[in-house]
């Protein structure tokens, strides 16, 4: 895939668009975070937070630049009609999608690490001036620790599945704004669900099967009894919307005439 590989970089790099919003994704993520350690507080009497996770809210806010930037990376070329060119200078089209979703998967793993590392450094230093201090039971944040570390990774690797699920669906929607339209719903609106039902199973069902509800279940560091979903095996739930998404987009950029 040298030659796909190649041309999915040179597209990428010499666009003004895919760099803004790898610098927006690394800025406002540890903005994001920066801002919900500001406005918390511990008092005297204690309080009950998991401050990794805390730390590392803004996620919630750069997976939707990571989405737009996914989207943009195959839905751009159907937009200007220069997706008949790629495919016809390289006619294997799933050796073209795997290349987008290999070089998507690195400029986010490379993006989400600084602005996971931002979100750690924004807690560190912000949380103990609000009463997380080791007097309250809450040692300043730090990678050395298992948990938070799994939690940051972690985070790391949500970016990258939200990238590569958000790359499918654009395949196979084609258009860049219902492509965001659709991935911001099953991110956003299908996480608010379980909290609209009353009925417990079905809570439990929707936020099982919920991409970001249960991807994020990857930051929880304390109650992980309580979780609906272990941290890990909700990631694998995510993993499982990505893979399902790149399969059926594959398979229609196969199928069909563009």
């Amino acid at each position: 895939m040298r030659r796909e590989l190649h041309a999915e970089w040179t597209k990428l790099r010499t666009t003004t668009g895919p760099g803004r919003l790898l610098l927006a994704l690394v800025a406002l993520t540890a903005a994001a975070s920066a801002a919900a350690a500001a406005t918390v507080s511990c008092p005297s009497a204690g309080c009950n937070y998991d401050v990794p996770k805390l730390s590392l809210i803004g996620v919630q806010l750069g997976q939707a630049i990571v989405a737009i930037l996914a989207v943009l990376t195959i839905s751009g070329e159907y937009g200007t009609g220069m997706i008949r060119t790629t495919l016809a200078a390289m006619p294997r089209r799933g050796a073209v999608l795997a290349a987008k979703a290999a070089i998507l998967t690195g400029l986010t793993l490379v993006a989400g690490t600084v602005a996971v590392l931002g979100c750690v450094l924004a807690g560190r230093l912000i949380l103990p001036g609000n009463g997380f201090t080791p007097a309250h039971g809450y040692p300043p944040l730090s990678l050395a620790d298992g948990p938070t570390l799994r939690a940051a990774a972690g985070s790391v690797l949500y970016l990258v599945l939200i990238a590569l699920f958000s790359l499918g669906v654009a395949t196979v929607v084609r258009d860049s704004a219902v492509a965001i339209g659709v991935v911001f719903g099953l991110l956003y609106v299908f996480s608010i669900l379980p909290f609209m039902i009353a009925d417990p199973d079905w809570q439990r069902l929707l936020w099982d099967i919920s991409p970001m509800n249960a991807g994020l279940s990857i930051q929880a560091t304390v109650h992980l009894s309580s979780l609906p979903l272990s941290p890990w095996a909700g990631l694998g739930v995510l993993a499982a919307w990505a893979a399902a998404a790149l399969l059926g987009g594959g398979l229609l950029l196969r199928q069909r005439d563009v």
